[in-house]
């Protein structure tokens, strides 16, 4: 059985459903309870035959029933559970008392490109922690989310308008789609074990550029509105730490070199190219409509 965590998630709904696809057995693990069963694209929902389970990460004990008689498991850590003094080594210890044999863990590209900071330092912690368990182990470094354009959703569907700071500053965002694929190759075959992979997406995108890769996923105008940085702080503290905000305004506003690379990482786990920004606004157009 492979546990996955976050499993409602934008990673964790496509790893959930591939890793059922394939005829493992598969339990999904989230904060809050699951609502009715996945069509592929609802938030909230697991495939039809896959256990669900409530849990806490920031409570370890709370996994036990989720892992016992795992051999796998897929670590997703939400952002917030770093900032509340949790210490995810916990999460490690649990599963390995378990009896679980191999760990996926989500990490961020991060904890290479810029190592300070409370919470990549507390990833790069957690990292070694696993490195160190005696588990099978693969590391997964992701940039910045394809899916991240959904702050905008509200804002497209009302006013067809995209408003971000640093329009013309791009990275190259990866598909979730991509990491959950590249999740399960790990979880399910040997040769990744011990990989440590950055994942991105094919291209650098700007802001401007992702606004008119859902405009014609639309087939309608999307008006794009360069946020200053402060306005962009303010809008994104409602949903996140400010300090968090701050953080990722620099990386978006100032992106290092190692922050513009394209990773052969995805192509050399799944055999192919990353999925462009563009495909994954067309597959999920109707959050925008």
């Amino acid at each position: 059985m492979i546990v996955v965590t976050g499993a409602t998630g934008n990673i964790g709904r496509p790893l959930t459903r591939a890793l059922a696809e394939a005829g493992q057995q598969v339990t999904a693990v989230s904060r809050h309870a699951a609502t009715g069963t996945d069509t592929g694209t609802g938030a909230g929902k697991v495939p039809d035959g896959v256990r669900h389970v409530a849990a806490d990460l920031a409570e370890p004990a709370g996994l036990e029933p989720a892992l016992a008689g795992a051999k796998a498991l897929f670590l997703l850590l939400s952002g917030d559970l770093h900032a509340g003094g949790a210490d995810p080594a916990d999460i490690i210890a649990v599963a390995e008392a378990a009896g679980v044999r191999r760990v996926v863990l989500l990490s961020t590209q991060g904890v290479a490109t810029r190592p300070f900071g409370p919470t990549r330092i507390a990833m790069r912690a957690l990292e070694d922690v696993l490195r160190e368990s005696g588990l099978e182990w693969a590391i997964l470094r992701p940039g910045g989310f394809a899916s991240n354009a959904l702050w905008w959703a509200e804002s497209i569907r009302t006013r067809g308008v995209v408003a971000a700071p640093f329009g013309d500053i791009g990275v190259p965002i990866v598909d979730p789609a991509d990491i959950a694929e590249v999740a399960a190759a790990c979880l399910l075959d040997n040769q990744h074990t011990g990989g440590v992979y950055e994942l991105t997406g094919p291209e650098v995108i700007t802001p401007r550029r992702q606004a008119e890769a859902i405009a014609a996923a639309l087939g309608s105008p999307v008006r794009f509105h360069d946020l200053t940085r402060e306005e962009a702080k303010a809008a994104m503290s409602q949903s996140m730490p400010p300090e968090l905000a701050e953080d990722t305004l620099t990386i978006l506003g100032a992106p290092s070199p190692a922050e513009l690379r394209i990773s052969p990482d995805i192509e050399r786990v799944l055999g192919r190219t990353p999925r462009p920004f563009a495909d994954w606004a067309a597959r999920h157009v109707a959050a925008f409509r």
